[in-house]
C-alpha cells in the first residue's frame, strides 16, 4: 500500500488546479461531446458548432473552458481557428481515477477473502 500512497502523492502534486480544471471541463455534456467529436480529427470552430443549437459565442465559451483545462489547443489558420484534442491532460485525470479504482478493487478483494473464509468455516 505504501507504493500506492507515493503514487497518489505524486499525482496530487501534478497540480490540484489543473485537475480541477479538467474535471470541471468534463462535467458538461456539450464539452464531452466536443472532445469526442474532435478526437477523430481536428476541426474548425464552425465545424464544431454546426451540430449544436447555440451561437458561435456559446461554443467559443465551451472551447475556452476546454482550452484552460489543456484538453484542446486552438490554432489560427488563415481566417479560421482549428481545434485539436490534447489528451495528455485527460491522461492525468485518468491516473487520478485509477488510484481510486485500485483502492476499491483492493478493498473488495479483502472483503471477498473474508466472506469466503466465513463460508468455509
Amino acid at each position: 500500500m505504501r507504493d500506492k500512497e507515493i503514487i497518489f502523492n505524486q499525482m496530487v502534486n501534478i497540480s490540484s488546479e489543473r485537475l480541477d480544471a479538467v474535471f470541471h471541463a468534463l462535467s458538461d455534456a456539450t464539452r464531452r461531446a466536443i472532445l469526442r467529436d474532435i478526437a477523430g480529427r481536428e476541426k474548425t470552430v464552425g465545424e464544431i458548432a454546426r451540430p449544436y443549437r447555440m451561437s458561435l459565442a456559446a461554443v467559443s465559451k465551451h472551447l475556452s473552458v476546454l482550452e484552460r483545462a489543456k484538453l484542446i489547443a486552438r490554432e489560427r489558420r488563415g481566417s479560421c481557428q482549428v481545434v485539436h484534442l490534447n489528451a495528455r491532460a485527460m491522461k492525468q485525470a485518468a491516473g487520478w481515477l485509477r488510484f481510486y479504482e485500485d483502492f476499491w478493487n483492493d478493498r473488495l478483494n479483502v472483503l471477498k477473502t473474508l466472506l469466503e473464509g466465513e463460508h468455509d468455516a
